[in-house]
């Protein structure tokens, strides 16, 4: 196994990374452990190659002669935490809104982001994400995974869903010159053909995931409206499929959920529009919300909200009703709030707002852990602490369980049995 560790250069601020050295089996030894599922205590894990080789109570299994041993007193141990909806190739619009960034920041520049938003990623405690759309950055992810994979930067595991799919003339960038043609922040297409061509393309490109736009704001007035039809959507959940792949839908109106639900997508990008009858057919037909609450709340913050102190505004109301109304129905949830659109390192803003809005803050660690390992198809490599999965594990002061803030304290991250945090 390769051991990572990243010093503080004193003179430049800046986390430097040491020659990786051989080590044989690595015990790690906290406080309790969540294993995914539920909280143990008096657990102990230990770590061969990238592999969990066993866990348990102390005493219940034989550690090796040769094993480097890791106190971590105080401190909970969890499986890496799994970023459902990420988009490494944005920055919080606040900084530089979504329009400049497509189109005053070269792509060098965009990727030289992503590389240091992926570490960051990483470094707090989030090992895997879904990326989904590169908003104007073409295939970059794709090159972007590949250095991750490869070790030239840090970055948890990512899987891609390159440049997303929305039907033509409904996604920005616009301008108010019509006959200016602009970059687009995805791919543009229409009817089954044209669907089923570039989801293909785009397969072909690298993308392990497809991800279509089943409404946007292209309404009078700029009002969210459906954009692809029912075929159109189903063209692509059929093509996916017949590459092992599965397709996800950004859709916030009713209708548009209902479109991508009844395709058959895997699952439902924000939601916000959401009513108690739309939630109920998600679970009838065990399609996944993930709800970005966070990426609503950063929004309402740029236009001047003060949480705390001014009323909510009308689009944080809906949140928490349409959040409550797919508890209510049992949906699945998956974990992920549309990092990018806020600070990147800071995802587990998420899942404090799941917390706040009504969820179990177990259920929530299960959502961000073993539930999203199951939604993305990982379930029996990542997601759950025990012998045989991959060494993906990470410790945070304190007891998640009770404060799920305790995860802005992210002490020790390892990401296929390589130390990057300690």
């Amino acid at each position: 196994m390769r051991l990572i560790c990243f010093m503080l250069c004193f003179c430049c601020g800046q986390l430097m990374a040491q020659q990786p050295v051989d080590t044989a089996c690595i015990l790690l030894q906290p406080m309790q452990v969540f294993d995914g599922h539920t909280l143990q205590k008096g657990w102990q894990v230990l770590v061969k190659g990238n592999t969990i080789a066993a866990a348990g109570p102390a005493g219940s299994f034989t550690v090796p002669a040769q094993v480097r041993s890791i106190a971590l007193p105080q401190q909970t141990l969890l499986p890496g935490l799994i970023e459902g909806h990420t988009h490494m190739f944005l920055h919080p619009y606040n900084e530089v809104s979504w329009k400049e960034q497509l189109l005053t920041e070269s792509r060098a520049e965009r990727a030289i982001r992503a590389a240091e938003h992926a570490k960051a990623t990483l470094m707090a405690g989030f090992t895997t994400a879904r990326d989904l759309g590169t908003e104007g950055a073409g295939y970059d992810d794709v090159g972007l995974k590949q250095s991750i994979t490869k070790g030239v930067i840090p970055g948890p595991r990512l899987l891609i869903a390159t440049r997303a799919i929305v039907a033509t003339g409904s996604y920005g960038v616009k301008n108010e010159m019509a006959d200016l043609e602009l970059p687009k922040g995805a791919a543009e297409t229409d009817g089954k053909e044209g669907m089923i061509k570039e989801v293909r393309t785009q397969i072909g490109r690298g993308a392990d995931v497809v991800k279509v736009y089943a409404d946007y704001r292209w309404g009078q007035d700029e009002q969210p409206a459906p954009t692809f039809s029912i075929e159109e959507l189903q063209a692509a959940v059929e093509t996916a499929a017949s590459s092992g792949r599965y397709v996800v839908a950004h859709a916030g109106t009713a209708e548009g959920m209902r479109r991508a639900i009844l395709a058959g997508v895997h699952t439902i990008e924000h939601g916000d529009l959401g009513t108690p009858e739309i939630f109920r057919l998600m679970k009838e037909k065990g399609v996944a919300l993930c709800p970005t609450i966070m990426a609503v709340e950063a929004g309402a913050m740029y236009k001047g909200w003060r949480p705390g102190i001014d009323v909510d505004p009308e689009r944080v109301v809906q949140k928490h009703k349409s959040f409550k109304a797919a508890l209510q129905a049992g949906v699945t949830i998956c974990a992920g709030g549309d990092v990018g659109v806020f600070t990147h390192g800071k995802n587990y803003l998420e899942l404090e707002k799941m917390v706040e809005y009504g969820m179990p803050a177990e259920a929530v660690l299960q959502a961000a852990t073993s539930g999203n390992a199951e939604i993305i198809g990982w379930g029996a490599k990542l997601g759950s602490i025990r012998k045989g999965m991959l060494a993906d594990l990470i410790a945070v002061s304190g007891n998640p369980l009770a404060d799920i803030k305790a995860l802005e304290q992210v002490k020790f991250v390892m990401k296929d049995g390589v130390i990057y945090k300690l």
